[in-house]
């Protein structure tokens, strides 16, 4: 399950180019287990299916990027590698807040002191408690597919993303939560998406912000999601990308940000047997726990692994990895794979739900299944999108 705001879909053009990113100075979050959160794949397709609806847009207005910036964040990996969030530090002194890093929403929101019914085993931001706090007032709402729900208004303060203190930051207090929130490791979400799909008009994202206040050298950030069999955690580097996490040369394909996320194309998807798919637009989201396709696509792969369609945008599937085959995405002309072992997001007693699902959509969400298999680096300037097999 992850929070993250609401947002639409798009249809990518893409442009493909074999480059790696120039290596600039970074700076890392670290991601963090919590052991007693519970995955809900049902309510993660909700989620995800409601958070690109939300916002669909027509029109092919782009977004310009400015130049400038460098840094990093480490990670924080749940309940084997359902979620992942860092602690970031809000206000002076700094008050540390768990925060979901969400590359398909633009929002930076956060349980506060104003919120009565925010859940106890939240960390609650006071502004009152901050010399460098600015009151605004604007309000804010956002509500997700499973009737979750939240709420409040903006401020202004300092928020240092490891070692990077961006200055001035509107930053969205949370006055109300609806109640599942309390079975959330998280604080809130921090929003890596375009500045266009933004709640609050104008305003700028964390990313607009480090590039603005010249906090990185570049206006892209790297992303590596770990596995908690092999020790979980990753890390964010903001303004460049971490070269010891990768394998070979980067595979670049540009993106319409138009819609306000990372949208591209994959050539094709591959399951078991001889199975191949056609091409289909698909969104990279950190924000999301499963691998969502499109319904023909998903079709053709459940039935490559003969998995069973629970009509709820899941499938079951075989709970034994060594009869499994691993699943390859096409993208720009390479290869990248999926392990057997991660195409099984979740067993309970003796049925298997796939990390592959369905949510009745034109174009594929690729969440957190598909992106701890690779390195993956946002560019937000071109807009591009970049892959590399992990070292």
């Amino acid at each position: 399950m992850k929070i993250s705001l609401c947002v639409a879909l798009l249809a990518a053009t893409v442009g493909v180019i074999q480059a790696a990113p120039t290596e600039q100075k970074t700076h890392k979050f670290t991601l963090t287990r919590n052991e007693n959160f519970k995955r809900d794949p049902v309510r993660a397709v909700a989620k995800a299916h409601a958070k690109y609806h939300k916002h669909k847009k027509g029109g092919k207005g782009g977004v310009t990027a400015a130049t400038s910036g460098s840094g990093t964040v480490p990670m924080t990996d749940v309940s084997g590698d359902v979620e992942y969030y860092a602690e970031v530090q809000i206000g002076t002194p700094p008050q540390t807040l768990k925060l979901d890093f969400d590359t398909g929403s633009s929002d930076l929101w956060f349980a506060s002191t104003l919120c009565s019914g925010c859940s106890s085993t939240q960390t609650k931001y006071d502004p009152t408690k901050s010399s460098t706090y600015q009151k605004e007032g604007k309000s804010w709402s956002i509500s997700y597919g499973d009737g979750s729900s939240a709420s409040g208004i903006t401020g202004l303060d300092t928020v240092n993303l490891g070692g990077l203190a961006i200055t001035n930051q509107r930053i969205e207090l949370a006055q109300q939560e609806s109640a599942s929130f309390g079975q959330d490791p998280v604080d809130g979400l921090l929003g890596l998406g375009f500045d266009t799909i933004s709640t609050v008009a104008g305003t700028k994202t964390p990313v607009d912000s480090l590039i603005a206040q010249n906090l990185i050298s570049k206006p892209v950030f790297g992303v590596f999601l770990g596995h908690t069999s092999t020790g979980g955690g990753g890390e964010y580097v903001f303004g460049g990308y971490d070269a010891s996490k990768v394998s070979g040369s980067f595979t670049t394909v540009k993106v319409d940000s138009s819609q306000g996320w990372y949208g591209f194309t994959v050539d094709s998807a591959a399951g078991a047997g001889t199975t191949k798919t056609g091409s289909f637009s698909a969104i990279a989201d950190t924000g999301t726990s499963l691998m969502l396709l499109p319904n023909s696509i998903a079709s053709t792969i459940a039935k490559s692994y003969r998995a069973t369609d629970n009509r709820d945008g899941t499938y079951t599937i075989n709970c034994d990895p060594t009869k499994l085959a691993p699943l390859t995405l096409t993208i720009g002309g390479t290869k990248f794979t999926i392990p057997a072992a991660d195409l099984i997001y979740y067993k309970q007693g003796t049925q298997c739900i796939a990390g592959f699902g369905y949510s009745n959509m034109a174009e594929g969400i690729l969440g957190d299944v598909f992106l701890k298999n690779v390195y993956t680096v946002f560019d937000q300037g071109t807009p591009a999108i970049q892959f590399a097999k992990l070292a």
